[in-house]
């Protein structure tokens, strides 16, 4: 298989991967994961998705459906294998969000990674903005418990 720049790519067809690219069973031999056996995107989301971009009075079969689920999910393994890949080249055990960026580009899907660099971006920019209002409604609670200005709530009766 090849990606849009002619780079040669591995398939990843349903398997588990580890950081040593080995599948792996319950009996610890290698081999590959039953199609049951593979994490899926509910159906009923998956069909959400694709109503949102189609009019109001199409219908999607559901063999339409399970199609795309199957495909959504083999492109996430595909990318998320990819990731993996470079952390186990990095000696490293945790797939972050730059690492599935980086797959994207490397895998030639670059019209989707810069996006989702700028989503990752806002997203960490969110994060910790939330973490800071955290850190001062927590500081705020605990100076007023210190002052003896404690909300009670409401009690059953």
């Amino acid at each position: 298989m090849a990606d849009n720049r002619g780079n040669n790519l591995s398939i990843r067809e349903g398997f588990k991967y580890h950081f040593d690219g080995a599948s792996s069973t319950a009996s610890g031999e290698d081999a590959p994961m039953k199609e049951q056996d593979q994490l899926q995107l509910p159906i009923a989301n998956v069909g959400r998705i694709m109503k949102q971009i189609l009019p109001p009075n199409a219908k999607i079969s559901k063999e339409a459906k399970e199609t795309v689920q199957e495909c959504v999910s083999e492109f996430i393994s595909f990318v998320t294998g990819e990731a993996s890949d470079k952390c186990h080249r990095e000696k490293r055990k945790t797939v972050n969000g730059d690492d599935i960026c980086c797959a994207m580009a490397t895998l030639g899907f670059d019209d989707y990674g810069e996006p989702l660099r700028r989503y990752l971006e806002k997203y960490r920019e969110l994060e910790e903005e939330r973490a800071q209002q955290g850190k001062f409604c927590n500081s705020t609670e605990e100076n007023n418990m210190k002052h003896g200005l404690v909300n009670v709530g409401t009690f059953g009766g």
